[in-house]
């Protein structure tokens, strides 16, 4: 199939690069420096033990709807959304030109709901949800890095996804499970993507809250860390809130976290994170000020999560 994939950081650089060194049909949207480096030199994808050079296709999102609309560019099967949830309104825009009604999209991103959203500004396309368990970040123009083996993305239609949509989008979400899948990807096809994503939200909000308030990184949240207990905290918030929205998670899912952050190369950190001590724009509202405005509708408290929220628009973070 002919993948599209949307964003060349962290998560759809390594999409680009597993996914082009196994063969597929491979265009990668990027910008500005990191594109001309890919265009030039290739795209580097740094594991901790190893590393590689693919040459995929890269445009930027201009010359790729003037492709799509010359016919140089064939409407793509699957569209990986892998950008910054602030980057949504460009993107939903791009995907109107991009896509065709044939075409499968699937965001992956940390902002819990981000499908049920683009879904309802882009009634005439089919967009699933899906999010990515990984740890990596664009190290450099051309270059992404992995600091550990993790890779696995869930994706997969909502329950609400009417019966005539489903039977025409699964046969190509099957043929991408296995394509994906040939080129060392774990996926996960799920079956309760609501519940699935929210699982993994569980993970990525203490963790990028926490780093965004106090620059942490995983070793802190790891044993004997400073602010396991915190993580610990947040992450339970979460699944309070998780029941009161009928969300299904393991009873578990708090140890789960921990062991997953007990895995992590020490100096992993969030892009979130990140993105806040470069005085970057931010998800800080889908990642923090959403899981209180969800609570408060919700009619429970997250008072770890209201604490940090505070603090954050204190010091006027975005």
């Amino acid at each position: 199939m002919r993948y599209l994939i949307v964003g060349a950081g962290g998560t759809g650089g390594a999409f680009a690069a597993f996914l082009q060194k196994a063969g597929l049909d491979v265009t990668l949207i990027a910008r500005g420096e990191h594109l001309r480096a890919i265009r030039e030199q290739g795209l580097r994808l740094e594991l901790p033990e190893s590393s590689f050079v693919v040459q995929p296709k890269a445009e930027n999102m201009p010359s790729y709807v003037r492709g799509r609309q010359d016919g140089s560019n064939p409407a793509p099967d699957v569209i990986l959304v892998c950008v910054k949830y602030y980057s949504l309104p460009e993107t939903i825009s791009f995907l109107r030109a991009a896509a065709d009604s044939r075409s499968i999209i699937i965001p992956i991103l940390n902002v819990y709901g981000t499908g049920s959203r683009m879904q309802a500004e882009l009634p005439e396309l089919m967009v699933t949800d899906g999010c990515m368990y990984i740890v990596s970040r664009k190290a450099a123009p051309g270059v992404i890095r992995m600091d550990g083996p993790l890779f696995r993305v869930v994706y997969g239609l909502r329950q609400n996804t009417p019966a005539e949509a489903r039977a025409k989008a699964e046969p190509v979400l099957e043929q991408a499970d296995k394509e994906l899948g040939q080129a060392g990807i774990q996926v996960v096809h799920s079956r309760q993507v609501e519940d699935d994503t929210f699982r993994k939200f569980t993970l990525i909000s203490p963790m990028a809250t926490l780093g965004a308030v106090y620059d942490t990184k995983a070793r802190d949240m790891q044993p004997g860390g400073a602010h396991r207990e915190e993580f610990a905290a947040l992450a339970g918030e979460l699944a309070a809130l998780a029941a009161a929205l009928g969300i299904s998670l393991p009873q578990d899912i708090v140890a789960k976290n921990l062991h997953i952050i007990d895995h992590m190369a020490p100096d992993s950190t969030a892009s979130m994170q990140r993105d806040v001590a470069a005085g970057r724009e931010s998800e800080v509202d889908g990642l923090v000020h959403a899981v209180v405005r969800m609570a408060d509708e919700a009619g429970i408290q997250v008072p770890h999560y209201q604490e940090l929220a505070e603090i954050l628009s204190k010091r006027g973070v975005q």
